[in-house]
């Protein structure tokens, strides 16, 4: 095979490996192309945590992979978790050549799979398409190198820079299309995180609405003082709801246990949560990507301390005045010296709108 052919057939992987996007949560998103004479001969993408790795379900196509390449998106893994090891499925189908876009990056394969391929005599290629294939799997790659989620924040404005008018009403400033893809960047998110106020001013549901399957993202609450009431609707939806405090309050914490939320109690900083250790925590958990929907006041903590990786802003062609609420509360800065540089990565007309995506710089 030729390095444009290897390309060609990893570009296919790695769409297939996106069809996952919504369900794989907690494993990584993976495609496999399985090729035979220059021919496709089967494919395969792992669709949820528990059901067959990618190169299981391609093999699962092959009554004879004598003599084949196959092409995965991440390398094989090599240790028995809930399904027993890719490695030795392609070793055992007759697998001759294995190429991988990038090696895995928990601590129990990294390198162990390639490497017992090789021992098995089957030539072994790496780092096809690597930074597209890294890029499906920021989240899952950063809790296993880092030991923290990928956190992504996103915000609505005006073309003034306004999130909501003084009152708070922000319904809605964004077009109908904008909200869609929202949906969409929840449904790809592990969890969804926002403070006690977003969740007394709004009493959202903060679920994933697509017209496909989707695992649900857990509902994550910073609550310091344990404010959340009994009554808020996240506590009556299917799947987690999380609080997580520093009040020892043990009767609010078993009243909210019983009202259906789950309650942490974790570290403070100046009578607030240690947002690291939020971090830390969600990462126990399993939780790969979060997305922050909240106000000004928890997106300014979260950018003061540099755990925002990704900022998307969805701006509208309205303007809400000088009394709108900003988009980050950030009263330590004073100077030009002081000020926030972001990186822009990507604009899009969404609907009428434009979807800004920004990095740190």
């Amino acid at each position: 095979m030729t390095t444009q052919q290897d390309a060609f057939y990893m570009a296919k992987a790695i769409q297939l490996a996106k069809q996952g996007r919504y369900t794989t949560s907690p494993n990584p998103n993976v495609g496999c192309v399985i090729v035979k004479d220059g021919q496709i001969i089967a494919e395969g993408w792992h669709k949820r945590a528990g059901q067959g790795h990618a190169e299981v379900e391609a093999l699962k196509q092959v009554a004879n992979a004598q003599g084949t390449t196959a092409y995965v998106t991440l390398e094989p893994c090599s240790h028995h978790g809930k399904t027993p090891p890719c490695c030795d499925a392609l070793i055992h189908a007759g697998v001759s050549r294995v190429v991988a876009a990038m090696t895995d990056p928990n601590p129990l394969v990294v390198g162990q799979g390639l490497a017992k391929l090789q021992a098995a005599g089957i030539e072994v290629v790496c780092g096809v398409l690597e930074d597209e294939a890294r890029a499906l799997n920021r989240g899952f790659i950063k809790r296993m190198t880092q030991g923290v989620p990928f956190v992504r924040s996103k915000l609505a404005m005006s073309l003034d820079g306004r999130t909501a008018m003084a009152s708070g009403e922000s319904q809605w400033i964004t077009s109908a299309e904008s909200r869609a893809d929202v949906q969409r960047l929840r449904a790809e998110s592990c969890a969804i995180l926002t403070g006690i106020n977003t969740v007394l001013a709004d009493n959202p549901s903060l679920t994933a609405r697509v017209e496909t399957e989707v695992k649900q993202p857990m509902r994550v609450v910073l609550d310091s003082q344990l404010k959340m009431p009994l009554t808020a609707k996240m506590a009556t939806l299917a799947g987690r709801s999380i609080i997580l405090t520093c009040s020892t309050d043990t009767d609010k914490q078993q009243r909210l246990q019983q009202a259906g939320f789950e309650v942490y109690v974790l570290p403070n900083s100046q009578t607030q949560l240690d947002l690291s250790a939020v971090m830390t925590f969600l990462a126990s958990l399993h939780i790969n990507e979060v997305l922050v929907e909240a106000g000004a006041i928890l997106n300014g903590t979260l950018l003061e301390h540099g755990l925002i990786d990704e900022t998307i802003i969805y701006m509208a062609s309205c303007i809400l005045g000088n009394q709108g609420r900003g988009l980050f509360y950030l009263p330590s800065l004073h100077n030009m010296a002081d000020k926030k540089t972001l990186k822009l990565r990507d604009v899009r007309h969404i609907g009428a709108d434009l979807k800004l995506t920004l990095t740190p710089q």
